[in-house]
Parts: structure tokens; sequence; C-alpha cells
């Protein structure tokens, strides 16, 4: 535990003492910067942020460096880096107000618009930044965006499956035509078979059906057979009477 209390301590004078200690390269380096050394000024900046990371100048002036060498998007994420430890409404606004003339040297002017309203919120007077606002607006508006090419690929691969299903309706279609046509062909041969089979045309079962007052072959036969047995029964008779000289009549049968 004592030895816990004395760490803490130590840690609060470290703070205190890099606190109160003074940055040297600060002033040298906005003295570059005022006179238009703007690569001596970057590197005393860069100096000056990696000593004291949490203090806010040297990362906001670091991007007005580079900035000032026409290397916006490096300035970009300078001011970017500075807007995490701005406290102040009005540091905020001009770092919001310098990313949107980095976005506007970039012609990007959707992203421009929207940091030139960051700036406003801050500080709504100012009149520069007011200016570049309706400014970025008015390029925005003769200059859209173009469309996202992932958009148009969505767009593509749609009408390709609109296409595609089209397509399969029309393939579906014509195999139920198809069918259908078939279907009649066969109903048709089947029809003709019938017609063809000797000429007769079936029952239910499949079997031949009768002639209306016709009697079936099989039947017929047997018919004939049974009247030659009877006429040859007769005739046996015929011939037995004659042989005993007496006609013998027969019965008619119904």
């Amino acid at each position: 535990m004592k030895n816990r209390i004395i760490y803490v301590l130590l840690m609060l004078l470290t703070f205190v003492a890099n606190a109160q200690e003074k940055d040297k390269v600060m002033p040298e380096a906005n003295e570059e910067y005022a006179a238009k050394n703007f690569v001596d000024a970057e590197a005393n900046y860069r100096i000056s942020h990696s000593k004291f990371p949490n203090r806010t100048v040297a990362s906001y002036n670091l991007g007005n460096a580079i900035y000032r060498q026409n290397q916006f998007s490096e300035s970009k994420y300078a001011y970017t880096n500075a807007l995490k430890n701005l406290k102040s409404r009005s540091q905020k606004h001009k770092a919001f107000h310098n990313i949107g003339n980095v976005f506007m040297k970039e012609k990007n002017y959707t992203q421009a618009v929207e940091a030139y309203k960051n700036a406003l919120r801050n500080n709504p007077e100012d009149e520069e930044t007011r200016y570049n606002y309706a400014l970025a607006k008015k390029m925005l508006k003769d200059n859209p965006p173009p469309k996202d090419d992932k958009n148009k690929d969505k767009d593509k691969n749609k009408d390709k499956d609109k296409e595609k299903d089209k397509n399969k309706d029309k393939k579906d279609d014509k195999k139920d035509q198809d069918k259908k046509d078939q279907d009649k062909k066969d109903d048709k041969k089947d029809g003709d078979k019938d017609k063809k089979d000797n000429g007769k045309p079936k029952d239910d079962q499949g079997q031949p059906k009768p002639k209306p007052g016709g009697i079936p072959k099989q039947r017929m036969e047997n018919l004939l057979d049974a009247v030659n047995n009877e006429e040859k029964k007769i005739q046996d008779k015929v011939n037995a009477n004659k042989v005993k000289g007496a006609p013998v009549k027969t019965e008619k049968d119904w």
C-alpha cells in the first residue's frame, strides 16, 4: 500500500513538472511560419507535438504549415488529429474551416459543405466561413457527384436477374404449351387407334362393343353348332321313322 502511494505521488509530480515545462520549440516554429519558411516550421511543429502530444496548438499549426506547402491531403490528416483534443468552439471552428478548404482544393464539394457547416455550428457569425459554405453548395450543385459504381453494379445485376426471370418464364410457358400440344396429339392418336381397332368401338373395359342387334362371334358359332346338332338329331329321327313308315311331328321351339 505504501509503495502504491509513493508511485502515485511520483506520477503527480511528473505531470506537474511536464505541465510547467515550457515548449521552447513552439516560438521558433511560429517565427519560421511567419517568415514563410513552412518546411522548417513544419519540422519544429512536429517536434513540439511529439514532446507535448496533448497540446492542441502544435498539431493545428502543423496542419497550417503543411497546407501552405500544398500538401492538402496530409494537412487534412493533421487538422483531424487536432480536432481530437480541441476544446474551445473557436478552435474547432478554425479547424473545420480549414478542413473545408482542403476539400474544396480536392474538389470534394460534398465533404466541403459538411465541413463548413460544422465550422458554422461553432461560429455562425464568421463571414468567411459563410461565404465558403455558400460557394461549396453552389459548386456541389453545378458538379453533382457521380453515382456510386456499387449502386450501378447492383442496378445492372437487378436488370440481369429480371431478364433471366423473364426468359425463364418464356421457356416455362413454351414447355407448358409444347406439353399441351403433345397431349393433344397423343389423345388424337388414341382416338384414331380406337377407330382402327377392327372398326369396332370399345366399351369401358377395352372390350369390343356389339352393334345394336348384333351377336358376338363366339356366341354365333356356338348357336350354329347347336343348330347343326339339332338338325342332325332331327335328320336321324326322320331317317328312323322312314324306316318304320310313319312321319313324326316335331314341336316348334319359340
